[in-house]
């Protein structure tokens, strides 16, 4: 009896050890577990979240074109990105008065070609002379670019001179719109437009200048053009009481005097190489073309 007693006593103790183990291994567990860290969503998968910062939002800053643009011929067939300033930085002598189109001076661009009457911005009457060409707006320059002659040559070396009676304006810079004669003096027709360079020009065969005053004109208010000028006219002034005059110029070529000031009176033409024409006698006959015997030098 009492050895079942003892024995009895030996397996409670035995349990009351095990249960303790027991208690202590899960307590010690519960207290090493690391508490769940939060959920990263920006950094990639397949790296920590404390090792990578989250990737940069891309940006456009070219502007979406708009659908109803139509879009330029240049466009389609990516031609060398015509020049928006002169190739030469350093302006020959004497060229001061000129504008952007400066003597001395290669331009390139694109033509295209029109059907020409040779009429249009600049003013001028229809001609024989269907060699002429529509300017790009920003070398046309508020009609600076107006009877220049220019010399356009293509890729192959064939080339043409015409004279700028018209205005492209949705044409980019160096681009000029040929008359169909003058881009068939330099490729097909069926071509559309090719890539050339261009320079001004001074023709040997020019005759000389005219002058008209516009419809309209009288002693207190005038317009005034000049007609077949071998060079680009750089300023026109008129003789007043008290000296010389000059006459701001008009989008469609003509020089204007608001108030009439030297309507009817002598006009001194300057060209961008600095040379004056005076010119004498040309009274107020409104539209008429008036000629005169002077014409600018050669260049």
């Amino acid at each position: 009896m009492r050895n079942r007693l003892l024995w009895i006593a030996a397996a409670t103790a035995l349990i009351v050890a095990s249960l303790t183990v027991v208690l202590l291994s899960d307590g010690k567990a519960e207290a090493e577990r690391p508490a769940a860290a939060p959920p990263v969503t920006s950094s990639p998968a397949n790296a920590p979240a404390t090792a990578r910062a989250p990737a940069p939002r891309k940006t456009h800053s070219a502007a979406k074109p708009s659908a109803s643009r139509k879009p330029s011929a240049s466009a389609t067939s990516a031609p060398p990105k015509p020049s928006a300033s002169p190739t030469s930085q350093v302006p020959p002598p004497g060229a001061s008065l000129a504008g952007r189109i400066r003597p001395g001076v290669s331009y390139r661009g694109m033509a295209t070609f029109y059907d020409s009457d040779g009429t249009g911005a600049c003013m001028y009457d229809a001609s024989d002379d269907v060699m002429t060409a529509a300017m790009n707006h920003t070398d046309y320059e508020t009609a600076k670019a107006c009877g220049a002659y220019v010399t356009v040559r293509a890729a192959d070396g064939r080339s043409v001179t015409v004279r700028v009676t018209n205005e492209c304006p949705e044409c980019a810079p160096g681009h000029l719109d040929l008359s169909a004669e003058a881009f068939a003096a330099l490729a097909a027709p069926s071509a559309g437009q090719i890539p050339i360079t261009w320079e001004l020009a001074s023709p040997s065969d020019a005759g000389a200048l005219a002058v008209r005053y516009k419809t309209g004109s009288s002693r207190h208010w005038c317009g005034i053009q000049v007609i077949g000028h071998r060079n680009p006219v750089a300023r026109l002034e008129v003789g007043t009481g008290s000296g010389w005059r000059p006459l701001p110029r008009a989008e469609y070529n003509y020089f204007l005097a608001e108030d009439g000031g030297g309507c009817g009176g002598a006009i001194r033409v300057t060209d961008i190489h600095g040379e004056r024409l005076t010119v004498q006698g040309i009274g107020i006959r409104p539209d008429a073309v008036q000629p005169t015997r002077v014409q600018f030098a050669r260049h």
